[in-house]
Order: C-alpha cells, then structure tokens, then sequence
C-alpha cells in the first residue's frame, strides 16, 4: 500500500489540508487497490486556522513515506518552521514524491527541493516567490506543475486539479473521475492551462475608471477601441493607459482582452451556444480568432475548456450540489 503522508505544522491553512484528506481518504471507484494510507503528521497538536488538529504521526515519519503533501501556508513572509524543513529534506533524499499545494510551495523553496525546477504558486504571491528564491523557475500562468517526484499547485481550485492529477497518474483516469464525480468537480484540467484570474477593477467609487469599466464590460461583444474607452472616460488616451496601469496592473487592450476571454469561459461554462456565437458574444468576431486568443491565454482550446465543465455530471445534479 502507497503511504501519502499529510505534513501539518501550525500557520497551515486548513482547505489545502482538509481536501487533500477528503481527496485522499477513500476510493470510490472500488477499483483502486491498493488505495493510499493516509497519514497526517507533525509536531504535535497544531493550530490551523480555527481549528485545532491532532496528527496521526510525527513530521519524521515524512521520511518513510512513498508520497508527501506540502498543504498551504497563511503567511509567506513568515519563517518556515526549521522542523518542517527538515522533514521535507529528509523525505526527499529518502525519495518521496513531494507535492505542494498552493503557497506550500514556499515550503519546498525554503527546503532547497526546487532549485532549478519549474514551479508556480497562488498568482497572488509568484513575484514573491520569485524574488525569494531565484534559482526556482517560477511560472505564474499555470494550474500545476508536475516535475516528475516534485509537483506543486497554484491555488485552491488548481490544488484539487492536482490531488486529481496525483491519482491520474496512479490508478488512471476512470479512478479520477470517480474522485472527481464524488466533489463534483472538472475531472480533468490540464497543468498547462491558465490560472483563471480576473483582472481587478477599481474598488472606490470615485476612481477615475470607477464608471468606463461597468460601462465596456456591458458592451464586450462591440468592438473597441483605446480612443473610445477615452473618449468615455473623458480623458485623454494617455491618462487614461496611466490609469489603467495604476488600477489594474496593465493597459487598456491587455485589459480588455482578458475580459472578452473571461467572457467567453462564462458563456462556456453556462450555454451550449456554439463557438461562433460565443465569439461574437465575446467580443472575438470569429470562431478561429476566439480559438487562437482563448488557446493562448487558457492553456486549452475553447472546446476542450467547456467538455471539463460539462464531464463531472448532469447539470441538475450539479446544480444541486451547489
């Protein structure tokens, strides 16, 4: 039996962990066997969250495992505890899978695991990781990555594509779905594709965009243009790219482009309108420039996005679920 042994130390949070125990618990499929032994493991009660655990085993029993999780820390400016570090290193020269989810990936860095390694992390905090430890290959425009015996995960939902990921690759993909039909959840998204972050907009009311972003997303699926946006915003073309780059870190184009392909997921995800309505809707005119942008920017074609949406189970059964 695979042991998949669960670090847990104080400042974790607790739905990286809390999944990965769900995910990992039981088979439901009936088809694994032998399944995972769970283990969770630290240095005695910890605190994660509001919540107060009690490990099944000590963090050295990282070291005899066949695969270990790294769950997410709180807080990525705070020290690693020097006892999870050594953990984590003595099961990878011991030769342990290692996995981190989410922000646990500033664990493995900390560690040393992921020097010379492609990586990623929540996008919020991947020019932190970045700057703290050059010698990792941070890549901030992905769900996970998977290095063979060290993978690591962006945020929540990319943490539970990875957990799914883990038992695609060891008990193939009916088993996987069976996991994934349980949470109902997308059986499958691919690493490569995308974090799906939208771009922020401006949160107070007299901001200077506070009105002309309400007013292009109301009219994506129009063509537009830099001087309209300003024209609108009654500014000029150069005042207005400078306030688009103070409140949304980028231009207005970028912008409005990753706001014609969030668009086109929504309408992906919640119609069965075809690809060359979709564009038009998005704002992307044709079926084959919607394809071109939406590969790009996702990670997977537009048809291969909205099957992953519709393959966890009947609509009204998700529907209920939620």
């Amino acid at each position: 039996m695979t042991t998949l042994a669960i670090a847990a130390t104080d400042g974790m949070l607790h739905f990286e962990l809390a999944a990965a125990c769900e995910i990992f618990i039981r088979d439901p499929s009936g088809l694994a066997d032998p399944w995972y032994d769970l283990v969770v493991c630290g240095p005695g009660p910890v605190r994660i969250g509001r919540f107060l655990m009690e490990p099944d085993d000590g963090l050295e029993r990282l070291a005899r495992a066949d695969t270990v999780i790294i769950p997410a820390i709180e807080d990525v400016d705070a020290e690693v505890p020097a006892e999870l570090i050594d953990a984590v290193r003595a099961a990878h020269e011991a030769g342990a899978r290692l996995v981190a989810l989410c922000t646990g990936a500033f664990v493995l860095a900390a560690a040393g695991v992921l020097d010379g390694l492609r990586a990623t992390t929540h996008w919020a905090h991947t020019d932190a990781l970045a700057a703290r430890y050059p010698r990792v290959q941070v890549d901030p425009d992905v769900l996970y990555v998977d290095n063979g015996d060290v993978l690591v995960s962006a945020g929540k939902a990319a943490a539970i594509d990875l957990c799914l990921h883990l038992i695609r690759r060891d008990h193939g993909p009916t088993v996987a779905n069976a996991v994934a039909r349980r949470l109902v959840v997308p059986p499958h998204r691919a690493g490569g594709q995308a974090q799906f972050v939208t771009t922020p907009v401006p949160a107070r009311d007299d901001h200077p965009l506070a009105d002309l972003l309400p007013w292009v997303l109301q009219r994506l699926d129009r063509p537009l243009t830099v001087e309209e946006l300003a024209r609108q915003a009654k500014m000029s073309s150069r005042h207005l790219a400078r306030h688009f780059r103070s409140a949304t870190g980028t231009t207005p184009l970028q912008w409005l482009a990753t706001q014609r392909i969030r668009r086109a997921q929504e309408l992906l995800e919640r119609t069965d309108d075809s690809i060359e309505v979709v564009a038009r809707a998005a704002g992307m005119g044709t079926a084959t420039t919607l394809r071109r942008h939406f590969s790009r920017v996702v990670g997977v074609p537009p048809d291969a996005y909205r099957r992953t949406f519709r393959s966890a189970g009947p609509p009204h059964a998700q529907e209920r679920s939620q």
